[in-house]
């Protein structure tokens, strides 16, 4: 696929309808709810290997009790533990979150970076979190490669990459800059209900013509 190639044009217009009728992703939906850069970034970081409605449940939990980074800096550890609890690998999360108010605050000034580069910098946050951030709490052309948009990007023929890593640096050099911001939260949502890791559900799939898996 190159970049004028007029087949993801049609699957990118095609997930976008489908996006309005499925579930928007938790990330998606908190940005939404509360347009705060701060709790975007917490909730994405909650929701690394975690199920949207744990990580919904827990979000709800942990903001009912910190609307700032001030708030998040004056609970212990164990306290952001018991909080966040049962999202995946919680625990180490817990010590992610302590330490991220000094971080921002001694290596930025207090404000929350927008690029990916420097978000990397944040205790918790990898590329495919930072890109996240970057894309959806503050609207930057950011490419953000999690399982989903890898199966499928593959699924479909489109890329040959063993990583989600490699995705994402090919998708930056094929994928049209117009899509980067809101590609990853069509293609989860896709990935959540009819792409899904087992047993796709190819029989109702809007995009199947367009997919090398499907004709296989």
């Amino acid at each position: 696929m190159d970049k004028g190639s007029p087949q993801i044009e049609n699957v990118y217009k095609i997930l976008a309808e489908e996006f309005k009728i499925n579930r928007t992703p938790i990330v998606d939906l908190i940005e939404v709810q509360t347009g705060d850069p701060f709790k975007v970034l917490v909730a994405t970081i909650l929701s690394a290997r975690t199920k949207d409605q744990t990580t919904a449940a827990s979000a709800q939990k942990l903001f009912s009790r910190v609307k700032n980074m001030n708030a998040l800096d004056k609970l212990t550890e164990e306290e952001i533990s018991e909080l966040i609890f049962p999202v995946g690998f919680y625990n180490a999360k817990a010590k992610y979150l302590k330490l991220l108010p000094s971080v921002i605050k001694n290596e930025f000034g207090g404000e929350i970076p927008q690029d990916v580069e420097n978000l990397i910098r944040l205790p918790g946050v990898g590329r495919k979190t930072a890109n996240l951030v970057a894309a959806v709490a503050f609207k930057k052309p950011a490419v953000c490669v999690d399982i989903h948009v890898h199966r499928i990007f593959n699924r479909l023929g489109y890329l040959e990459t063993k990583n989600p890593f490699k995705t994402e640096m090919e998708l930056r050099r094929i994928l049209p800059v117009k899509f980067w911001t809101t590609f990853n939260s069509y293609f989860v949502s896709f990935g959540q209900h009819t792409c899904l890791p087992v047993r796709p559900k190819c029989g109702k799939c809007k995009i199947k013509r367009y997919c090398k898996a499907a004709a296989e």
